[in-house]
């Protein structure tokens, strides 16, 4: 198949389908006499897995590692387990800074009166001081 129906089927866009060809993710598949790529079922399905590992948040090389584990019938699951393990911690210090950066700007937005003053503390904030005022001043 083209790579345009290995896209649709897959649900990755023949943009990322060649940039992951490009980094090894994907092997080169064959080609046809007309030199246009020729996909088949299992180049659909590694995109697919592929997909689903970024929509998991997982990380270029992780996913290459994955692909690895998932291509070795011989792999420990306990390697898999180990990975995704790790991934939560990683999503779990994300979620914490990130409610920790979404708790301060709350608080800055409760302080702004959001008037006609020129004062905010969100801008002061933001310029790591308490004054109000614009370096231009």
């Amino acid at each position: 198949m083209n790579i345009g129906l290995a896209s649709a089927k897959s649900g990755v866009s023949q943009r990322m389908i060649r940039h992951y060809e490009r980094i090894g993710l994907v092997p080169p598949p064959a080609r046809r006499d007309s030199g246009y790529r020729d996909y088949n079922e299992r180049d659909v399905h590694r995109l697919r897995f592929i997909a689903n590992a970024r929509d998991l948040g997982f990380s270029v090389a992780e996913i290459a590692t994955l692909i690895g584990l998932w291509d070795d019938r011989k792999r420990a699951s306990a390697e898999v387990k180990h990975m995704a393990l790790d991934h939560i911690d990683a999503l779990d210090a994300k979620i914490a800074k990130l409610q920790a950066m979404r708790a301060t700007l709350h608080d800055l937005a409760e302080r702004c009166h959001g008037d006609e003053r020129p004062d905010c503390p969100i801008l002061s904030e933001l310029a790591g001081t308490s004054l109000p005022e614009s370096p231009q001043s």
